[in-house]
C-alpha cells in the first residue's frame, strides 16, 4: 500500500520543531557486481508525495515516474561507493559511507535523519534509524526510489560496457544467468571480488 503524505512519525517530528527531515536509504548490498548507491530525500513542508512506497514493491515504470516527481519536488542527494571500495572496507561500511555521502550532497543541512535499517551514520546530526523505514516513512520510501532508479540506470550502462553478463536484466544480483556468465567469462572489473561466489576467481596467495 502506498504511503500518503507524511507518516505519523514524520508529522510528529515536524510538530516538535524539526523542519528539515531527510529520509535516507541505500540499494545494492546484495549484488555480486556494481556499486552500492544511497539517496537522501528532504521533503519541503507542504509537499505531498502520493504513491511513494518501498521501491521493491513498485514496477520499474512506476519507480521511474515517481523518481522524476520526487527529484522535481524535493531536495535529493545521492552517494555512490564502487566495487573497489566495497572490497576494501566491506559492504556494510560501504553502505553506511554511501548514505553519508548522500546526506552530504544535500543542498540544505537536515535537522534529523530518518535512516532505513538499524544503523546510524558518521555525521553529527540527530538520527533515527527505523527498521523497514522504506515501507513506513514517506521520506525514506522516496529515498529508496531515487537510489534504486539511479543504481539500475548505472547497471544498464555497465551492460553496454560488459555485454556478456546480462547486467541490464539482473542488475548484478546472483541469478542463474549471472552465475552462468561468470562460469563462461570469469569476473569483469566491476565484480566484488570479496563476495563468496567470486572467491574461486581470486588468485591463490603464495606463502613462502
Amino acid at each position: 500500500m502506498a504511503l500518503k503524505g507524511h507518516s505519523p512519525l514524520e508529522s510528529t517530528l515536524r510538530k516538535q520543531g524539526f523542519r528539515f527531515l531527510a529520509g535516507v536509504d541505500e540499494v545494492g548490498r546484495g549484488p555480486l557486481a556494481g556499486p552500492v548507491v544511497a539517496a537522501a530525500c528532504l521533503i519541503p513542508a507542504g509537499v505531498q508525495l502520493h504513491g511513494v512506497q518501498d521501491s521493491k514493491k513498485l514496477t520499474p515504470e512506476q519507480r521511474k515516474k515517481l523518481f522524476w516527481h520526487i527529484i522535481s519536488n524535493t531536495l535529493t542527494g545521492v552517494g555512490v561507493v564502487h566495487e573497489q571500495e566495497i572490497d576494501r572496507i566491506n559492504i556494510l561500511q560501504a553502505s553506511l559511507l554511501a548514505m553519508r555521502l548522500a546526506v552530504l550532497a544535500l543542498s540544505t543541512t537536515p535537522d534529523v535523519l530518518l535512516i532505513d535499517g538499524p544503523f546510524k551514520i558518521n555525521l553529527p546530526l540527530e538520527q533515527l534509524p527505523v527498521i523497514g523505514g522504506d515501507a513506513k516513512l514517506v521520506s525514506v520510501g522516496a529515498a529508496s526510489i531515487v537510489a534504486k532508479v539511479t543504481r539500475d540506470e548505472m547497471m544498464d550502462a555497465y551492460d553496454l560496457e560488459y555485454p556478456h553478463y546480462g547486467f541490464r536484466f539482473h542488475k548484478g544480483y546472483p541469478t542463474e544467468a549471472h552465475f552462468a556468465a561468470l562460469d563462461q567469462h570469469g569476473p569483469c572489473p566491476i565484480h566484488r571480488m570479496t563476495f563468496g561466489p567470486l572467491h574461486r576467481f581470486r588468485p591463490l596467495v603464495q606463502h613462502e
